[in-house]
């Protein structure tokens, strides 16, 4: 379509020159601070060999079971040989961090700057601070070898929705998806299959994606028969897919 006609207002004309000269070079410095966290993950994050990201709620208090086998689970993953990267805050995070630092595996926090809510937990080895929720999400996908997701509001679910979609799309490598918590997901997951692949805006295979799983041994036993038939190193073609997340 062409713009002949329309009145399509530049920055400068908006704002005074000076102002539109400031607004400018501070979005153009952002940028490097953008930048450096994506430089920073990488160059912590490379090395930590296979791992296993948990997603889950930051208000699942310390006595609820969730808590309490989202521990069980992550000190089973380390002791099998995976590190496991959490959001490094509260809740299902601080389980998830604390049960691989019991183990014999790294224990990676991605954490967030955030106005409420989220506040650091102690239990990371390797511990890094982001500001851009983006930036994070590349983190968690990249160098994951599989997802665990326990229950968890919107953030949970946002973070679900997005591996999946990079999965489906081909945008990163096929790796495990497994939610725990039968009685929370199994409403979503049947809204998926009777909304989203009935009236085709999925593929009814694309829920292939998605294990639902409670028991700890087999979220393990699960990853470990997943990549049997597959190498858990990426490919030198879904390297080169990961570099466009």
């Amino acid at each position: 379509m062409s713009d002949r006609g329309k009145r399509i207002l530049k920055l400068r004309q908006m704002l005074a020159g000076d102002k539109a000269t400031a607004l400018k070079a501070r979005e153009s410095w952002h940028m490097f601070t953008i930048m450096a966290e994506f430089i920073e993950s990488t160059e912590r994050l490379s090395g930590v060999g296979p791992a296993v990201t948990i997603f889950g709620s930051a208000r699942t208090a310390a006595e609820h079971p969730d808590y309490l086998k989202c521990v069980d689970v992550a000190r089973r993953l380390s002791d099998a040989g995976f590190a496991v990267i959490s959001g490094g805050g509260p809740g299902i995070m601080e389980a998830a961090n604390k049960g691989a630092y019991e183990g014999t595996s790294a224990s990676v926090g991605l954490n967030i700057e955030l106005p409420h809510e989220q506040k650091n937990n102690p239990w990371q080895n390797i511990s890094l601070t982001f500001r851009h929720f983006f930036a994070r999400k590349v983190a968690f996908v990249k160098y994951a070898d599989a997802y665990v997701v326990f229950p968890g509001g919107f953030g949970t679910l946002d973070e679900v929705t997005e591996v999946l979609t990079l999965v489906q799309t081909g945008t990163t490598r096929h790796i495990p998806v497994i939610l725990v918590g039968s009685s929370f997901w199994r409403g979503l997951l049947e809204w998926m299959n009777t909304q989203l692949a009935g009236n085709g805006m999925i593929e009814h295979g694309d829920l292939n994606l998605v294990q639902l799983i409670d028991e700890p041994a087999n979220i393990v036993d699960a990853i470990f028969a997943f990549y049997e038939a597959r190498d858990i190193e990426p490919s030198d073609e879904e390297r080169q897919r990961l570099l466009y997340l």
